[in-house]
C-alpha cells in the first residue's frame, strides 16, 4: 500500500494553522492537523516534526496564543487560538496567497484570457 499524501507545501503551514484556528475557533496540536488533513481532502499529511515548531514560531510572533487544557479524551494538552494580529495576518496572508495562485496559473495557462 502506498501513501498518496503529500507533505504540507513549504511557506502554507502557517496560514493553514491560522486559518483553521480562525474557523474553528481554539484547538490543540493533534486537532489542527487533522483538520488540515481533513480539509485537504486527506491528501496533505502534518508532520508533528513541523506543525510544532511552527506553532511555537506563531506564538513567538504574536499571532497566536496558547493554553493548557483538557482534550476530548481528558489529556492534558496545549490549546492554540487566534489573536487579533493573528486574524490580521491571515487576512493579509490569505491576500498575498490569491495573488500568487493568480499569478502562477497565468504561467500554467499561457495565452489564455485571465481575470
Amino acid at each position: 500500500m502506498t501513501n498518496d499524501k503529500t507533505d504540507v507545501w513549504q511557506g502554507t503551514l502557517a496560514l493553514m494553522v491560522l486559518k483553521t484556528l480562525e474557523v474553528l475557533g481554539p484547538l490543540h496540536g493533534y486537532g489542527i492537523a487533522r483538520r488540515i488533513e481533513q480539509t485537504s481532502g486527506n491528501l496533505l499529511s502534518v508532520n508533528y516534526g513541523t506543525l510544532y515548531p511552527a506553532l511555537l514560531k506563531l506564538e513567538q510572533e504574536g499571532y497566536i496564543a496558547s493554553e493548557w487544557g483538557v482534550s476530548d479524551n481528558n489529556r492534558r494538552a496545549k490549546f492554540y487560538r487566534l489573536t487579533r494580529a493573528g486574524k490580521k495576518r491571515v487576512d493579509h496572508a490569505a491576500r498575498e496567497w490569491e495573488q500568487t495562485t493568480a499569478i502562477v496559473a497565468r504561467f500554467l495557462s499561457p495565452g489564455e484570457e485571465q481575470p
